[in-house]
């Protein structure tokens, strides 16, 4: 089994920035590709950002392209997400999740393992 947990969220203002982290412990070297997902009060999770094992692959849902920065250091097993200038509209829960099978994806459905997330909210 693979444990994936999520921190560095909290409460800023508009144009801020903030750095989220996703270590993985157990079974780590099952996962191959990670990704970022987040959830607002009364909507549908949705994707935000993706990144290959070796880091090389990236993909970013266009509501963030420029601003947030997906990256990971396999060594520390741990997954980043880089957001700057957020926006009130980025307020959410973001979940690290895991997949087991090659190719970046950016269904949820294709993902095995998801962290408990951790909220990010940011204020006007």
């Amino acid at each position: 089994q693979v444990q994936l947990v999520e921190s560095g969220g909290g409460l800023v203002q508009a144009g801020d920035s903030l750095r989220l982290s996703c270590a993985a412990a157990g079974r780590t070297l099952t996962i191959y590709n990670k990704g970022w997902f987040r959830q607002a009060p009364g909507k549908e999770r949705e994707f935000v950002a993706a990144i290959s094992w070796g880091g090389g692959t990236t993909n970013y849902a266009d509501s963030v392209k420029g601003r947030f920065t997906i990256s990971r250091d396999n060594a520390k097993n741990t997954v980043y997400l880089q957001m700057n200038s957020l926006k009130p509209e980025d307020t959410a829960v973001y979940y690290c999740a895991g997949r087991t099978v090659r190719g970046v994806s950016i269904v949820g459905s294709d993902y095995n393992y998801w962290g408990q997330g951790t909220q990010v909210t940011v204020s006007s």
